[in-house]
């Protein structure tokens, strides 16, 4: 199922020549009213639905080669780790995300590693600290990432020396149904 998700996007990306737009501003605009994903007695963020997912791994893809920038949210000036991905949920859902890996992770709902598909977010701990760094799970044990390292954005394989040692947790986006 998870490779033909995958074969699925590859060809979707052949096909689409534009990137994703430079601001959320340009991004779809959702009139749906939101409805909190409650679980435990605790509000989880959400997607509106489940096919915004699928247009988040598809922009994440587009932002490939983007240069990193500490703090930056925007591809053309730069991005860092939780600024692409709050970006992209912008862009895709209209909703907004904190500016921190860290936040992220507390408002998202917590997912085994095993649990993992395409769209749903991974978090690693790169300096110290769980929840340090983030990127956005493709499948195939691969995530988008912007790294300050060689400071692109680019995919990684989460069983990866340097990554398999330092992987925090999963969330996702999906609200539980």
């Amino acid at each position: 199922m998870e490779r033909l998700f995958v074969a699925a996007i590859a060809a979707t990306l052949a096909a689409c020549a534009g990137a994703p737009p430079t601001s959320p501003d340009e991004g779809p605009q959702r009139t749906i009213p939101r409805q909190p994903d409650i679980r435990d007695g605790r509000a989880y963020f959400s997607l509106y639905r489940p096919s915004d997912r699928e247009q988040l791994v598809i922009s994440a893809y587009n932002l490939l080669g983007t240069g990193y920038r500490f703090g930056g949210r925007n591809p053309d000036a730069g991005v860092d780790c939780s600024g692409m991905v709050s970006y992209l949920v912008e862009v895709v859902s209209g909703q907004h995300l904190p500016h921190s890996a860290a936040n992220i992770a507390a408002i998202t709902r917590p997912i085994a590693r095993d649990e993992l598909a395409a769209g749903d977010l991974v978090f690693f701990n790169t300096n110290g600290r769980p929840f340090s760094h983030m990127g956005i799970y493709v499948g195939e044990e691969r995530f988008i990432h912007a790294p300050s390292r060689r400071g692109r954005v680019r995919i990684e394989r989460m069983d990866n020396r340097y990554f398999a040692r330092r992987f925090s947790a999963a969330r996702t986006l999906l609200a539980m149904e």
